[in-house]
């Protein structure tokens, strides 16, 4: 006879995935479709990123309220929600970023403690941090929100490594990877799973980010010129068929509570403890000296040699592009303007990382029906991305970018 608090456990237990290959395979696809659909929605669609915030902030509640009604682990529903956390994750940090003007460093700061608060009440509250231990609705709550905060302070983070480094999409990929294969290596050691589990979950989404930036960046700007639009519907795809084959062939179901591991070796879990913080005093040291290295602060979007251009007597550099494009580049480019003029320097900073974006995310779509043009805006945007950045603003040379900008948004 099996009791009904019995049955609920193995129930409660099955709605979480077994930590194999699939689930950081498909970990990762999550992490970059929520760094390249998010600007999609944001930028391309012009949706803005304050309602793309509230959407995504609502559809977040529908659909967890779905995968904590469910009475066991169903892959589309986890990974959706999953999928959802991501975009959402990202979304408050950039809005903490581009509208409220706060420092990377401070935010990566403040999703650190958020998340060791989490950690903290969680581990208080319950006695354990284990994915294996997602018994109650209470644990599945603190397991979704401490994901969260991981996707923020994710997002942060590899943002910030970015700004003081300046590196290209495709080398920024190569410092998250390391760190997964360091992680990997202490916890084949000894290290403690629960910490090596969550420091990989917290490494994938700046890896995961910098992928998506690879694919979708320009050629001329370090990325592969696939675009956000193609680079979410391929990563989408992707998470579909292996959604699919997880849910045909079970692979990655606990069909029956698992047992908690046996307790590890302290000696050596310290000793492997040693061993990472080793990992993060080396990762400082690396960040400290790349950002001494001379790079623009916004060298991954500004990085290769600039492009001669020259319009033909008569014709606009706008011409060929769709009006409603050409209005939104314009009105960022006057709300940057407006606050270079009234000496709000870090509003301007911000707001030209709209431009930016727009930009980026537009480069698919427009360059193919005005070559000429688009490399004219191209090179006018960033003379305006270098002087709004500037270590020491200029606001006449900020102003003269803008103008000219403007006054080929015409």
């Amino acid at each position: 006879m099996t009791l009904p608090g019995a049955t609920r456990r193995r129930e409660m237990l099955s709605k979480v995935p077994e930590i194999t290959l699939w689930f950081w395979i498909i970990k990762i696809l999550c992490t970059t479709v929520g760094e390249s659909f998010a600007d999609w929605i944001n930028m391309t669609l012009g949706v803005g990123l304050e309602l793309t915030s509230v959407l995504f902030t609502v559809v977040l509640a529908a659909v967890l309220i779905w995968q904590l009604s469910l009475r066991r682990y169903v892959p589309f529903v986890y990974w959706l929600t999953v999928v959802v956390v991501s975009v959402t994750g990202t979304l408050y940090t950039d809005i903490l970023t581009d509208d409220l003007g706060v420092p990377l460093a401070v935010s990566t700061t403040v999703f650190a403690v958020i998340l060791a608060v989490v950690f903290g009440i969680w581990w208080r509250s319950q006695r354990t941090l284990s994915i294996h231990s997602i018994t109650t609705t209470p644990r599945e709550l603190f397991y979704w929100l401490a994901i969260l905060v991981t996707f923020a302070l994710g997002t942060a983070a590899g943002d910030w490594i970015l700004e003081l480094t300046g590196w290209s999409p495709g080398i920024s990929v190569l410092l998250p990877a390391g760190l997964i294969v360091a992680v990997t290596v202490g916890w084949r050691l000894g290290a403690s799973p629960v910490l090596s589990f969550w420091l990989a979950y917290i490494l994938t989404r700046p890896l995961g980010a910098n992928l998506g930036d690879w694919m979708g960046f320009p050629t001329d700007q370090g990325g592969l010129g696939i675009g956000v639009g193609w680079t979410s519907i391929i990563f989408l795809a992707a998470i579909l068929a292996t959604v699919v084959y997880l849910s045909v062939t079970r692979a990655d179901v606990l069909e029956t509570a698992p047992r908690e591991k046996r307790i590890g070796d302290p000696r050596r879990e310290r000793l492997m403890l040693g061993y990472l913080g080793a990992v993060a005093v080396l990762t400082v040291g690396t960040l400290t000296w790349a950002a001494a290295q001379p790079h623009d602060v916004a060298a991954a979007s500004e990085e290769g040699p600039a492009v001669a251009a020259t319009l033909a007597p008569g014709h606009s550099a706008t011409e060929k592009f769709p009006a409603s494009d050409v209005a939104g580049f314009r009105t960022i480019t006057q709300d940057t303007l407006d606050l270079v003029t009234s000496g709000d320097q870090a509003g301007a900073v911000a707001r030209v990382k709209d431009l930016e974006r727009a930009w980026d995310a537009a480069q698919s779509t427009l360059q193919p029906l005005d070559d000429t043009g688009w490399n004219v805006l191209d090179g006018q945007i960033d003379h305006v991305l270098t002087a709004v950045r500037a270590s020491t603003p200029d606001a006449t040379a900020q102003a003269d970018a803008l103008n000219t900008l403007l006054a080929s948004l015409q």
